[in-house]
């Protein structure tokens, strides 16, 4: 499979008023541009329809339950991925409550992805949040890789005018570092999913 054919999603995961979260997607989106492994596709959920009453039937059952709204949108989107990365703030120590909306509502979008992470907030840029992700995750059957990028104190690192990076240097090396191990296991996962379910 050639680099072109790897499908990256880039999810905005926080829908809150006054949100910052499509500032850091629109940067990370311009540096997977740029990597040049990936076609990218940004997805806000703030467009998005999030019901939060789930389908009777789990999405591990039934992977195509009807789906309302806007919300085929997302499912289409997470359907074509080789890989995917959740731009989240971190809310009281955790992932927004939209997210988690999000990703119950799928469950065979995710498996055998690769999945990265991108983390901003006040105070531990999200690593709280990145690692709950981790475990469910883990749980879909998805491969969250090592590396991530962080943005601590994030209203200090952007211009809050121009909503650009003060020194993107640090940043845009972590982003190249977690869009290279993110390219490796998307194209070891793309391949494996086309052999046989042991």
């Amino acid at each position: 499979m050639s680099s072109t054919e790897l499908r990256l999603a880039v999810i905005i995961a926080s829908v809150r008023d006054g949100r910052f979260g499509p500032n850091v997607a629109r940067w990370f989106a311009a540096e997977a541009q740029r990597h040049g492994g990936f076609t990218v596709e940004v997805v806000d959920l703030a467009d998005i329809t999030l019901p939060h009453a789930l389908p009777a039937v789990s999405p591990l059952m039934d992977p195509n339950p009807e789906r309302p709204g806007t919300l085929p949108q997302l499912t289409r989107a997470l359907d074509d991925a080789d890989a995917v990365v959740i731009v989240t703030p971190e809310i009281n120590h955790s992932y927004p409550a939209s997210l988690k909306t999000a990703i119950d509502w799928h469950f065979a979008q995710w498996s055998r992805k690769a999945i990265g992470f991108v983390g901003y907030s006040g105070h531990s840029g999200a690593l709280i949040a990145i690692e709950h992700l981790r475990a469910v995750f883990s749980e879909l059957d998805a491969h969250t890789v090592r590396n991530y990028v962080s943005f601590p104190r994030y209203f200090q690192l952007f211009d809050m005018t121009t909503r650009e990076l003060i020194d993107p240097t640090g940043p845009n090396e972590a982003a190249a570092t977690m869009l290279d191990q993110l390219h490796w296991w998307a194209s070891a996962l793309a391949a494996a999913r086309r052999l046989p379910v042991a």
